[in-house]
Parts: C-alpha cells; sequence; structure tokens
C-alpha cells in the first residue's frame, strides 16, 4: 500500500510541483494551502504517513501548525518536514522544538525530496 504525505503550502505551482513529484515516486498525496486547512483535515480524520509544510502561511504558518499537529493523539511521532526558503537558525531551532523531523529549503530536487523521504519514513 503506498504511503500517504500531506503537502502544506500556500503556492498553488508549489503544491502541484510537489504533488507530481510525489506521485511519480508512487506516494499517495493529500494538500492543503495553509495549516488551518491541514489540521481541520487531521482532525476529520486524515492520518498522512508524512507531513511536509511551508513555514510561511497566511491564516497558520508552518511553525503553529507543526505545534498544533503534535498536540493531536495519533500525530505525536509522524514525521514533519519543513520545506522554506527560510533559512534563519532560529526559525530552524524553533521549529525542532516544537516538532519538526526535519529542514528542507527550496527548491528542493525530487530526486533529494525522494531521498530525504526515505530517510525519515519507514518502508518508503
Amino acid at each position: 500500500m503506498a504511503k500517504t504525505i500531506m503537502i502544506i503550502d500556500d503556492s498553488s505551482t508549489m503544491l502541484m510541483s510537489l504533488q507530481n513529484s510525489l506521485e511519480i515516486a508512487g506516494f499517495s498525496v493529500l494538500s492543503a494551502c495553509d495549516g488551518a486547512v491541514a489540521l481541520g483535515k487531521l482532525r476529520d480524520g486524515a492520518k498522512p504517513d508524512l507531513i511536509i509544510t511551508d513555514i510561511n502561511m497566511p491564516n497558520m504558518g508552518g511553525i503553529e501548525f507543526i505545534s498544533k499537529a503534535r498536540s493531536l493523539a495519533g500525530f505525536r511521532f509522524t514525521p514533519i518536514l519543513a520545506l522554506t526558503t527560510e533559512s534563519q537558525q532560529a526559525t530552524r531551532d524553533e521549529a525542532k522544538k516544537l516538532g519538526a523531523t526535519g529542514w528542507l529549503v527550496k527548491p528542493v530536487s525530487g530526486g533529494d525530496l525522494s531521498r530525504i523521504i526515505k530517510q525519515v519514513l519507514p518502508g518508503a
């Protein structure tokens, strides 16, 4: 059975690019345009094996999403990768403190993304 990855980004172009790369690699993909929409999907029963989130988004950014997702039953250990143009160490540290599993800087190639997913998602 294909692993499911949730991608969260306010850029429709980025969502489409990530979705294409992930589907080509054999993953099932759920998408959301911001952290609030993604959190709603998790609360409504979505069970992704991995979450990839942008940091800077309207309504609810990635840092707040990570914190709230980690407080939901069943998502304490789900790998969460931050994929962002943000490179400041303080932001990285905060994301890690709140439960981010890893950090990727945009743009990321499909090959690099697949390699990192295989590192954080057993059986991917």
